[in-house]
């Protein structure tokens, strides 16, 4: 998607459009995320933001899905952010989803669907074929969004252990 590029699709008699994050968008993505897991990290956004909008732009995706039409009460619907990482562990390159949020109270109305094909565009174009994630156990939300996404389990296993021991 460059720099002007929007994809657009009307869901439930208003305009959804798929478009780059700019500036503007940052304190919605901050307060989406904020509602949704609990916990305040601005600092965190403003960091993947400087990141993903001037390092490897190529290779980084950071898209928002914004309600066009002026009957919506949130300006950023949601969001989705991946990157292509590369021979991590003897992997080929691959599209990593690593954040993706919909504004709870629009969730259900094709908004999830429309991000997720927009960065799978993006992955395809950067000559990538293989996208993954990685879902808490308990987050039942996620985990069946990225399967009715056709996502299965991969060919990895993420390990871990307390460095309080």
């Amino acid at each position: 998607m460059d720099e002007q590029a929007r994809a657009s699709k009307t869901v439930q008699n208003q305009t959804i459009t798929i478009r780059k994050i700019e500036q503007a968008d940052l304190d919605h993505v901050i307060a989406i995320d904020e509602r949704v897991t609990g916990i305040s990290k601005p600092d965190y956004w403003k960091d993947i933001y400087e990141r993903f909008v001037t390092r490897r732009v190529e290779e980084r995706f950071f898209l928002i899905a914004e309600a066009t039409d002026e009957v919506s009460e949130f300006p950023v619907l949601g969001y989705v952010v991946g990157e292509v990482r590369a021979w991590e562990y003897g992997s080929e390159p691959s599209g990593w989803v690593f954040a993706f949020s919909v504004e709870p109270d629009t969730r259900l109305q094709g908004i999830g669907e429309q991000l997720f094909e927009a960065i799978s565009v993006e992955f395809r174009r950067a000559g990538i074929k293989k996208m993954r994630t990685m879902v808490a156990r308990e987050n039942q939300l996620h985990m069946a969004f990225f399967r009715s996404e056709g996502m299965t389990g991969g060919p990895y296993l993420q390990l871990e252990k307390s460095l309080d021991d």
